[in-house]
């Protein structure tokens, strides 16, 4: 049986350091050792997008991620994005038009959608598609998320 290892990281801005099992992923990690549950497990293959956290400014599938990569990282999962007991307006724009239905996917499609506004303040329908490309959603059909996604666009999201 492996020991566990100690990580040292930085999870939606405030540090943490944690015993974990040298196999386990990143989607453990933040799940189980932080209780973090708005990061989602979906396919567990890297496919569906609902894993989706920032790691070092980089959206990635934590589902993949082995937790011995994170190591001295900053990871912001969708529960970071609010500013303090206020939502962004991203996350209030996917409430006002709906961009959320079951939920299951809107973590990943929040995260994804902050690191796209991020890179791309004003994004037009292509940008928006290929943004979130890595998403998957079966209860929107996503033109209520590229509202959304328009909408924060228009209040400033990538300032925040």
């Amino acid at each position: 049986m492996a020991e566990p290892i100690t990580l040292s990281l930085t999870v939606n801005g405030e540090s943490r350091t944690l015993s974990v099992h040298p196999f386990a992923r990143l989607l453990d990690l933040l799940r189980e050792d932080l209780r973090l549950m708005g990061t989602k497990e979906g396919c567990g293959e890297g496919e569906c997008g609902a894993c989706s956290v920032l790691v070092n400014g980089q959206v990635v599938n934590s589902c993949l991620v082995p937790a011995v990569q994170v190591q001295g990282a900053e990871v912001v999962t969708v529960e970071g994005l609010a500013q303090g007991e206020s939502l962004s307006s991203l996350q209030a724009a996917f409430l006002t038009y709906n961009g959320a239905q079951c939920g299951f996917c809107t973590p990943g499609m929040l995260v994804a959608a902050t690191d796209l506004l991020r890179r791309c303040p004003t994004p037009d329908d292509g940008a928006i598609r290929d943004g979130l490309a890595g998403n998957l959603c079966r209860c929107t059909g996503y033109s209520k998320i590229l509202d959304a996604v328009h909408a924060a666009a228009g209040e400033g999201e990538a300032a925040r």
